[in-house]
C-alpha cells in the first residue's frame, strides 16, 4: 500500500509525468530519500527513467482516466515535461487526490507560448516582442514592423529547435505557417528576433518553506540547440543579479512549486528579456547536479515534497557544463570517454537512451575549475573526442 502522507516513508511514492533524462536525474534524488519512483510515459519505446523502477506506467497524456489511474499510485505527481494540458492536470488531481507540482493551476499560466508570454507581459516582466498569427495579413505586419527574419513557432510542444521555423519573407512565412499546424487551427505565434549579446539563464526552487534562486548562467548555442554551459554567466554582476530578481518575480508570479527555469536574452544596451520557461528541471541547470551545494534535481524532489530548500551556492568559481550529443545513428554506446574521466573534478552523466541518433542529447560532461574561460575550454577538448 503506498504511503501518501510521509514523503520520507520507504512506502511514499514520487510519480513523474515523462520518463526522459530529467525524471532520470531527478529520480536519482528521490532514491536518496529512501522513497520508491514512479513514472508515466507515453511513448513506446524504452525511456531512461524506466529500466530504474518497476513503477511504469504507459498511457496517453490526452487521457484523463490514464493519468488518473497513475496518480492513485502516488503521493506526489510532478512534471518532466510540458506536453500535456492543464486541464488534464486539473482533472487527474482532483479525481485521484494526489496533488500535483506544479500544480494546474500554475501551469495553466504557462501551459503554453502564447499563454507564458501574456502572462509575464501583464507581470511587468519585458518579454520578446510576439503576435498571435492568424492569417496572411499578420505576417505581413509584423515582418515590416519587427523586420524580416523572424521566427514563427508552434504555441505548444516546441524544443530544441523542433516546432521553430526561421522565415525570411512571406512566402517562407505561409510554408512555415502550414507546415507547423497553423491550418489545421494550431496556436503559431511570431516572435522577433532579438539583437542580444548572451543568453542567459536561471533556475528558480520555490516551496512553502521559501525560495533558492540559482547562479545566472550563460547558455552556449548551436542551431537551436544548447552546446554547452557557462556559470556564472560572464556578464556583469549587475547583470546576473537582475536575471535572478526576474526569474524570481516570475515564480511568484504563477506561484510555483517545484523546480522552473527561465531563459533570458541579453541586450547589448544591457536590457533583459525573459524568452521562455519551464516548468520542470532544464538542460541549463545540469551543471548544478556537482558545481552547486544542492542540484536543481534534489531541490526539484525537495521542493514536490515539501521539505526545505538546500543552498543553490556554487561550490566553485567557475563550473562548465558541455552536452554530448549523438555522433552516430545506431544502438546507443559511448566511446572514447578515457581523457574526459581521468580529469580531476570531470563528471560524465550518460542518460540510458538505448538508441543514439545526430544531435540528440544522449550525456553531458561537467567541469569544475577557478577561470571561467578556461574551464570551459578544457571541457570542450576533454569531449571533443566522445562519439555516442
Amino acid at each position: 500500500m503506498t504511503n501518501k502522507k510521509n514523503p520520507l516513508s520507504a512506502n511514499y511514492r514520487l510519480g513523474f509525468l515523462g520518463a526522459g533524462q530529467l525524471a532520470r536525474m531527478s529520480g536519482l534524488q528521490a532514491f536518496r530519500y529512501g522513497i520508491q519512483l514512479g513514472v508515466f510515459s507515453d511513448r513506446d519505446e524504452h525511456e531512461p527513467v524506466e529500466s530504474m523502477t518497476p513503477h511504469s506506467h504507459t498511457g496517453s497524456f490526452e487521457s484523463a482516466e490514464d493519468l488518473i489511474t497513475f496518480a492513485e499510485t502516488c503521493g506526489v505527481l510532478t512534471l518532466e515535461n510540458e506536453f500535456i494540458s492543464s486541464e488534464i492536470l486539473k482533472q487527474a488531481q482532483e479525481k485521484s487526490n494526489t496533488p500535483i507540482y506544479p500544480s494546474p493551476a500554475t501551469f495553466a499560466l504557462i501551459e503554453n507560448k502564447l499563454i507564458e508570454k501574456q502572462t509575464f507581459e501583464d507581470a511587468g516582466i519585458p518579454v520578446t516582442p510576439y503576435t498571435l498569427i492568424q492569417n496572411d495579413r499578420q505576417l505581413t505586419e509584423f515582418g515590416n514592423k519587427h523586420g524580416w527574419p523572424f521566427l514563427l513557432k508552434s504555441s505548444k510542444g516546441g524544443y530544441d529547435g523542433y516546432g521553430n521555423e526561421t522565415v525570411h519573407d512571406l512566402k517562407e512565412a505561409l510554408e512555415a505557417f502550414g507546415s507547423l499546424g497553423g491550418n489545421e487551427g494550431h496556436n503559431i505565434i511570431a516572435e522577433a528576433f532579438v539583437d542580444f549579446t548572451h543568453e542567459l539563464a536561471v533556475q528558480v526552487a520555490r516551496n512553502e518553506t521559501g525560495h533558492e534562486v540559482y547562479p545566472c548562467c550563460e547558455t552556449v548555442q548551436q542551431d537551436h540547440i544548447c552546446v554547452g554551459v557557462k556559470s556564472p554567466a560572464p556578464v556583469e554582476k549587475s547583470i546576473r543579479k537582475k536575471a535572478k530578481e526576474l526569474a524570481l518575480k516570475a515564480t511568484e508570479t504563477i506561484d510555483g512549486k517545484g523546480i522552473f527555469a527561465y531563459e533570458f536574452f541579453l541586450k547589448p544596451d544591457g536590457e533583459l528579456l525573459l524568452n521562455e520557461s519551464a516548468p520542470r528541471p532544464h538542460n541549463s541547470g545540469h551543471y548544478t547536479i556537482e558545481g552547486c551545494v544542492t542540484s536543481q534535481f534534489e531541490n526539484h524532489v525537495r521542493a514536490v515534497l515539501g521539505l526545505p530548500l538546500g543552498s543553490a551556492a556554487l561550490r566553485k568559481p567557475a563550473v562548465a557544463m558541455i552536452n554530448l550529443l549523438g555522433t552516430d545513428q545506431r544502438d546507443a554506446q559511448v566511446e572514447d570517454t578515457e581523457q574526459a574521466l581521468a580529469e580531476n573534478d570531470g563528471h560524465l552523466h550518460i542518460y540510458g537512451k538505448l538508441d543514439s541518433r545526430v544531435g540528440r542529447k544522449m550525456a553531458h560532461y561537467t567541469l569544475l575549475g577557478n577561470d571561467l574561460e578556461e574551464t570551459y575550454g578544457e571541457a570542450e577538448e576533454l569531449t571533443e573526442k566522445i562519439r555516442i
